[in-house]
């Protein structure tokens, strides 16, 4: 294989939204009463949003209508806005900097495949928009990782084929998503947790140009 794309997951990979994200759904929890702790969060990882509503009213034992789960989605969504409003170029976790730089210079195109509808907004406060050269979020799809559809969209914005792209995921379902796209995957996290991955580090920091090359 011969490497011409990498494709990067945002939150979990880049940055650390996860927390806001996780802020904004124990309001709501609370509020439906509905006990939600981190390690529930843990299992919202690469869910889109109508998915982890979901999840929580389950746990609850829950059913709301159509409707109702459009305004708690939007109350939800409006929250997570005001808290991520605050981030800044400083939460660009070390080493995205320094890798971005060396695909550039090598002539990898660099792509973004988030399952979050804001990805485009947090990536314009991290001061990286202009580094990539397409972004697929959930926006743009009808299904969520684990389907590969946005994966394959970035791939397809990039013009490389999914066989000449790497992905780079810190979930299951991205692991699994990546993989169903036909691409390399490479996993952020825990070895034992990421098992799909062709390769895991701790962070992106650990990631260099020779590695991404050897795959």
């Amino acid at each position: 294989m011969s490497c011409r794309a990498v494709i990067f997951d945002l939150d979990g990979v880049l940055t650390d939204t996860a927390i806001y994200h996780f802020y904004a759904w124990k309001a709501l929890a609370d509020e439906l009463g509905i006990a939600f702790t981190e390690h529930d969060n843990e299992q919202l990882k690469g869910v889109d949003r109508l998915g982890s509503l979901r999840w929580i009213l389950q746990k609850g034992d829950l059913t709301l209508s159509t409707a109702d789960e459009a305004r708690l989605m939007q109350q939800k969504n409006a929250h997570y806005l005001e808290l991520i409003d605050h981030i800044t170029p400083d939460n660009l976790y070390p080493g995205v900097q320094p890798l971005f730089a060396e695909l550039k210079r090598s002539g990898i195109k660099i792509g973004l495949a988030s399952a979050s509808k804001n990805a485009a907004f947090v990536v314009e406060r991290l001061g990286i928009a202009t580094q990539f050269d397409y972004i697929a979020d959930a926006n743009q799809v009808t299904n969520s990782k684990p389907d590969p559809e946005v994966f394959l969209l970035a791939a397809s914005g990039l013009g490389v084929a999914p066989q000449h792209c790497i992905g780079v995921e810190d979930a299951l379902a991205g692991i699994e998503a990546i993989n169903r796209a036909g691409m390399k995957a490479i996993g952020i996290g825990d070895a034992k947790v990421l098992s799909g991955a062709s390769k895991v580090y701790p962070d992106v920091a650990t990631i260099t140009l020779t590695n991404l090359l050897k795959l």
